[in-house]
């Protein structure tokens, strides 16, 4: 196909009420579904990171949270690494990072190969009731799950594993 069939197709397929206009709506509306399933489950989420923390210890936030749930998964990791791994500035990790300290969830051991820097590792309280709100989420998600059929879990971990996949 040349330039000037190209261009042809493509004012046919702009022209309103033309099928590849239906279809180029029909998409857009679709995508615009999924947008707001989107929004409506970071909203869920955001909400449930709250009570997580909450749960941990009342003054947690959930930023804090998230920051201490990675280093229970990760084990003992530099202040430079937890920024990385999170993708978020090494001074956010500081202010969360004496939070944790102050709250008794985390410690600082020294870098055996570096003096200067520290590992932040969680305490073992901290690990225990990390472990205890994961459990009571995981159990819940499992109940919910369980009453979908095989079908739809592995298609919908196909789906978020293609999404996964678009991301940078």
């Amino acid at each position: 196909m040349d330039n000037i069939e190209r261009a042809a197709a493509d004012d046919v397929a702009a022209r309103p009420g033309s099928v590849a206009e239906a279809e180029r709506n029909a998409t857009d509306a679709a995508i615009a579904a999924v947008e707001e399933q989107f929004a409506l489950l970071f909203n869920q989420v955001s909400t449930q990171m709250r009570d997580r923390a909450a749960k941990v210890h009342p003054d947690l936030q959930p930023l804090g949270y998230k920051l201490l749930t990675t280093m229970v998964r990760t084990g003992p990791i530099h202040a430079g690494g937890l920024a990385e791994l999170l993708g978020t500035d090494k001074s956010v990790i500081s202010r969360q990072t004496r939070v944790l300290e102050d709250l008794g969830f985390i410690e600082r051991r020294t870098d055996p190969t570096d003096r200067r820097a520290s590992f932040l590792e969680a305490t073992p309280a901290a690990i225990e009731a990390v472990n205890e709100v994961r459990a009571a989420d995981q159990a819940k998600l499992y109940r919910s799950l369980r009453q979908w059929d095989d079908h739809d879990l592995h298609r919908l971990a196909e789906l978020l594993e293609r999404l996964n996949d678009l991301q940078p």
